[in-house]
């Protein structure tokens, strides 16, 4: 029985070898005979029934690609899965940077309006000793406080 089997497959192989790499031409004579070979005459239109599978992975028609391989794909494939997950990390990193320059801007916002509000404003020294600032150093701090709000506010 296996021998049975193993001679089917043999025959089923070259049965579809043979005619996958065959090609077939149809063409009529000038006695208006239809003929029918694998290699067309040069001088004589043929109608094409069945092109080579040879010919076709060597010479693709009309300038496509040859089919690619599962190897091949799998490549295109890895490096499509990359693309998206580095545009997925930078477009988290984006959001995440967005976020943070909007706390800063939010909190220079409220450090200036804390400096031009007016009052006494006290600091801690190095020591741990509360001072209060005086006009100078108020005004200068408002100038920072200014600048930092047209950093991350716009």
């Amino acid at each position: 029985m296996k021998d049975f089997i193993a001679v089917l497959i043999a025959v089923f192989l070259c049965c579809y070898f043979n005619s996958s790499f065959a090609a077939l031409n149809k063409w009529v004579d000038a006695d208006g005979k239809v003929n029918y070979s694998d290699s067309p005459p040069a001088d004589i239109k043929t109608k094409t029934l069945r092109s080579s599978s040879v010919t076709e992975a060597a010479a693709p028609a009309g300038g496509e690609s040859a089919p690619k391989t599962l190897v091949e794909q799998e490549v295109e494939w890895k490096k499509s899965q990359k693309t998206k997950e580095d545009a997925e990390k930078k477009a988290a990193q984006d959001k995440e940077n967005a976020a943070l320059k909007q706390q800063n801007c939010d909190a220079s916002r409220s450090n200036l309006a804390t400096y031009e509000k007016g009052g006494n404003i006290a600091q801690y020294n190095a020591k741990g000793e509360r001072t209060f600032i005086d006009e100078v150093a108020r005004a200068q701090k408002i100038d920072e406080a200014r600048k930092a709000v047209d950093s991350y506010c716009k």
